[in-house]
């Protein structure tokens, strides 16, 4: 069954639009769910609201939404209230400006959907759209209205279609001078560097997102497997916490020497890396050198 369209709309440039619809390009429903069950009767659960104060259950005529102005106050605001809140890019993606997508910082990318044409009628139109933003190799800057919320888009071409990918206001997202203000600039020993660059080249692969598993996925089908079969459910070791690095030098050879060891790349053309030869200088602390 196709997955059902999460907005449909018109997708527009200047003067011209075409119907479109967005897609989530993620898909949750394989992902092992839980039904919260009464242990003493074995039947589900469900949900019900409950009066803070008299611990009574709401019904659900008498549930509404409520904004606190103070202390225990709130306004009230009806349902039909908020569905009369009108933006003006409710059913119209409008691409307002095009940039470079490197220019905007990975940290704003939040959700990914996939954006087509809705019918016929609009292919034309959108290949066109599509085939200019690759050719000028830019991306779209729009809005939508999503959910009942509006949210700055970015939209490029992809695969036969687009992509269009929901951004993080920026209020919402933590400059990184917050986190890393008290991190030092320091000068770095060169060698050091070397050797973590050399372990880096050895690593280096192609990205193939096949190669993942949900290994905890993994382990709640086997605890459930188990559980149907009457078996005692498998407990795993917990694993080692790796201990801070004292001597940065030979734990860096060491590492370049399993990852020499285990795979047969040579990025450096047969060339012995200077950081691999007999070190000649000591230091003192984390940065000890021992001859090798």
């Amino acid at each position: 069954m196709a997955p059902r369209p999460a907005w449909k709309g018109y997708l527009k440039l200047s003067l011209v639009s075409c119907a479109v619809e967005l897609t989530s390009a993620t898909d949750h429903s394989e992902k092992v769910s839980f039904r919260v069950i009464n242990r003493k009767t074995g039947n589900t659960v469900r949900r019900q609201y409950i009066d803070s104060v008299s611990g009574k259950p709401v019904d659900p005529d008498d549930e509404v939404k409520g904004y606190e102005i103070g202390g225990d106050e709130y306004l009230l605001i009806e349902e039909d209230e908020i569905d009369a809140v009108q933006i003006e890019s409710s059913h119209t993606l409008s691409i307002e400006q095009f940039v470079d997508r490197a220019a905007i910082p990975q940290i704003y990318f939040d959700q990914p959907y996939y954006l087509s044409p809705s019918d016929e009628v609009s292919e034309e139109a959108f290949a066109v759209i599509r085939e200019a933003m690759a050719k000028q190799k830019k991306a779209g800057i729009a809005r939508i209205v999503l959910y009942r919320r509006e949210r700055p888009v970015m939209i490029e071409p992809f695969d036969k279609g687009l992509l269009l990918t929901t951004l993080r206001y920026d209020k919402t997202v933590r400059q990184p001078d917050e986190i890393f203000d008290g991190l030092k600039k320091g000068k770095l020993d060169a060698e050091l560097v070397e050797l973590a660059t050399h372990i880096i080249d050895k690593k280096e692969a192609k990205f193939d997102p096949s190669g993942f598993e949900d290994r905890y996925e993994e382990a709640l089908l086997e605890l459930i497997a188990a559980k149907r079969k009457g078996k005692k459910p498998p407990v795993a070791k917990p694993a080692e916490r790796p201990s801070n690095v004292v001597n940065l030098f030979e734990a860096l050879k060491k590492s370049l020497g399993e990852e020499s060891g285990s795979s047969g790349k040579s990025s450096s053309g047969g060339k012995k890396p200077a950081s691999a030869r007999k070190p000649t200088k000591k230091t003192t602390a984390g940065k000890a050198r021992t001859s090798a």
